[in-house]
């Protein structure tokens, strides 16, 4: 029996509370985690371009987006799409605690691989249930208000990891991040209870192959290619501080920093989304090319003004993007949109990454502001022509 026009809104806003709810706690989990693995590396003395080949992580997320993306379009299932998700927090809850357990950092990359693994196998399948439950509310604002909740998990959870580095040691601080990620399964359970099934799965009469995505999407993956080319990741940055003697405790409390930065910004972006679309966008490029220069005086205010602003291009890219392929991409493709956006960005963000790292490596990372400068004009020059496609 349909749900009448009401219920179907309440039930749907419901839902979308809980999903971000579960996207807070997991959070706290995994970006906890994730603010420590530099420093860690360096601690178990791991070589500097172990932390570049850490964005190998990423770049499994971002595959793995593209393999749930392909179960999920393919299976034009409900519980397929669900049963993705539950598999990615799953992964989550037990992965992370594991990894402080180990001094060795073969062991902790293959852990942070099967962590990146879980979070891209969800991440499709999530997104997709988010842009049905908030067609009602807003795009803009309701990816905004999601990306909200998960920087007030990822400003907690490095919180937390901070100060249990600062009165126990990495092995406690892993551990403890094992709580928010129990908690964030229990949310899910119950956003699933309200909704099990997905009516744009449901009624779909069959799949759609990613060819007939649109030229929109394709100059908009582009442009994001080439943003992803220049912006340094934090895994980086993380080992870059620890290296250059920042105590230990002090580096999850700069990431809380950036990821304040992203939650605050996060919602205002949603809103200008849904007033200027794609234009909100314009403005990133021109901020990635001035985090590295900044990080590189090697003055902490000038590297807290790096950090506040690699929040907020994390802020931009992750309202927008969803927000923007929910609205060019119809709902029988928007799997595998979100599926081959993830693979071909988190490619391009891997290979900047080991980039900068090599450069860094062979200590002439002074030279990489002149390379990110290059790949993020070019993202604009893109970006404009979207802007001004989309506008005629």
């Amino acid at each position: 029996m349909a749900l009448g026009r009401d219920k179907f809104t309440r039930t749907a806003f419901l839902v979308f509370i809980f999903l971000s709810l579960v996207s807070l706690f997991a959070d706290m989990t995994y970006e906890g985690a994730r603010s420590m693995i530099g420093p860690y590396l360096e601690y178990i003395e791991a070589m500097a371009v172990i932390a570049g080949v850490v964005s190998i992580g990423e770049l499994v997320s971002y595959l793995s987006r593209g393999l749930g993306g392909f179960i999920a379009g393919a299976s034009r299932s409900s519980k397929v799409y669900w049963a993705l998700v539950y598999v990615g927090y799953g992964i989550n809850l037990i992965v992370v605690p594991l990894m402080g357990l180990f001094g060795r950092w073969e062991i902790v990359l293959a852990l942070i691989m099967i962590e990146r693994l879980g979070k891209g196998l969800r991440a499709p399948a999530r997104d997709v249930i988010l842009s049905e439950v908030t067609k009602n509310i807003g795009r803009g604002k309701a990816f905004g208000f999601h990306e909200l909740m998960d920087q007030l998990g990822a400003v907690l959870g490095p919180m937390i990891a901070s100060f249990a580095l600062y009165t126990r040691g990495y092995m406690e601080a892993f551990l403890v991040l094992a709580v928010p990620a129990v908690m964030s399964m229990i949310m899910l359970f119950s956003a699933n209870r309200l909704y099990p099934k997905i009516e744009s799965v449901e009624v779909s009469k069959k799949g759609t192959k990613a060819r007939s995505l649109p030229k929109i999407f394709w100059n908009f993956t582009l442009a994001a290619v080439f943003m992803s080319l220049g912006f340094v990741s934090w895994f980086f940055l993380s080992y870059y501080f620890r290296a250059e003697a920042f105590p230990d405790y002090l580096i999850p409390l700069m990431y809380s920093i950036a990821m304040l930065s992203d939650g605050i910004v996060a919602f205002p972006v949603g809103l200008m989304y849904d007033r200027v679309g794609v234009k909100a966008l314009l403005i990133t490029p021109i901020v990635i090319m001035s985090i590295l220069p900044l990080v590189l005086l090697r003055s902490y205010v000038w590297i807290i003004v790096g950090v506040i602003l690699w929040g907020l291009v994390m802020g931009f890219y992750e309202t927008v993007m969803r927000a923007f392929i929910a609205d060019v991409i119809e709902t029988e493709l928007r799997s595998y949109a979100y599926g081959i956006y993830g693979v071909l960005y988190g490619v391009s963000w891997t290979f900047g990454n080991v980039i900068i790292a090599l450069l860094y490596q062979c200590n002439v990372l002074r030279y990489a502001p002149i390379y990110v400068v290059v790949v993020e004009l070019i993202a604009l020059i893109i970006l404009v022509k979207i802007a001004t496609s989309v506008q005629r």
